[in-house]
């Protein structure tokens, strides 16, 4: 997660005596823990991220939700659970990203689901494909809080762009950002932060300079170039960029791909941050695309329960001998964003 000088400012303004605490007492317990091989985990998560639903309206080939690969079933999360977890974690918690795999905006009730979170002064971000922005969508976006509007953007012509977002049409994008752009200037608003998200692989990256010229002629505050996940890596793939700095895997004297950034036995999203599914499974991290490491369930259990488990903290001790033979952190890569 980039943090520039204006998302500082704005996360600042979230911040409460009890949340600067607890934040101090994670990063705290995380260097403790790191120093002893042992875990300990002290407070709460500063940050999370919950899924509103698996459903997605695209095909996107590297994407579970496009490849409709997942074992657990598509869904979308319920008020009563959502308020729930938002009701237990709000005191501690500082960031909340309304996003996992599929699409938020199918979620009928997601600009609710912002406001609630924002009316406990909560910062909010969700990551869409902008394909649902008619102009009421769009003014309830903008008056619900949401502090951050990542839009996926893979593209510059509709050839390129649908050549991964299968499904997908750029007049589309286009038009929701120019919607979301238009509320703000009209409610005179400074949120959403609009970012463009162009995730870089090998068909589109010779359009990243017009990525660029393209923001700036729609007026979004940010363009973020990010590097893809690829499953199948090893022997090549067309969806490899050729400049290595919009990738996270590197061409080793064999021929072969391999990561870019060696995986150390230690993570700190394990004790900041989690993933809650849309039918309450509290999971390890983003990587963890289809729950095969559920650490509880909030539709039975409190979540201050589940974040000290031993299940929990088993698996955080196992982080510091062995993370690289954890499937879902083979392909982790920090840090995967270049912004411009």
């Amino acid at each position: 997660m980039f943090i520039s000088v204006s998302d500082t400012l704005q996360l600042a303004s979230k911040l409460t005596f009890k949340r600067l605490i607890n934040a101090f007492s994670v990063y705290l317990s995380y260097q403790i823990s790191r120093m002893t091989g042992k875990p300990r985990i002290s407070g709460m998560p500063i940050s999370i991220s919950i899924e509103p639903t698996t459903a997605c309206n695209l095909g996107c080939p590297e994407c579970p939700s496009g490849l409709r690969s997942f074992t657990r079933p598509t869904g979308k999360i319920g008020d009563e659970l959502y308020r729930k977890i938002i009701d237990e974690l709000s005191p501690t918690l500082t960031y909340l990203i309304l996003y996992f795999q599929g699409e938020p905006y199918l979620h009928p009730g997601l600009n609710e689901m912002i406001r609630y979170a924002h009316e406990k002064n909560i910062y909010t971000a969700t990551s869409t494909n902008a394909h649902f922005f008619n102009d009421q969508q769009a003014e309830k976006t903008v008056r619900s809080g949401l502090d951050r509007l990542i839009i996926s953007i893979d593209g510059t012509t509709q050839e390129v762009y649908e050549s991964y977002r299968k499904n997908g049409r750029l007049e589309k994008v286009l038009a929701g950002t120019q919607k979301i752009i238009e509320v703000k200037k009209r409610l005179k608003s400074a949120t959403p932060e609009v970012v463009w998200q162009f995730l870089v692989v090998g068909p589109n990256e010779h359009q990243i300079e017009e990525a660029k010229t393209l923001a700036k002629s729609y007026g979004v505050d940010k363009v973020a170039f990010k590097t893809a996940q690829i499953y199948e890596y090893t022997d090549g793939n067309p969806l490899i960029p050729s400049d290595e700095k919009y990738s996270r895997y590197t061409k080793n004297q064999q021929g072969q791909y391999e990561l870019k950034y060696k995986v150390t036995d230690e993570c700190w999203k394990m004790w900041h941050s989690c993933v809650i599914t849309w039918d309450g499974q509290v999971v390890p991290c983003c990587f963890d695309k289809d729950a095969e490491h559920p650490m509880g369930r909030l539709d039975q259990q409190n979540f201050d329960e589940i974040w000290h488990s031993d299940a929990y903290q088993k698996f955080r001790e196992s982080l510091f001998h062995s993370r690289s033979q954890i499937e879902m952190c083979k392909n982790c890569s920090e840090g995967s964003k270049v912004w411009a």
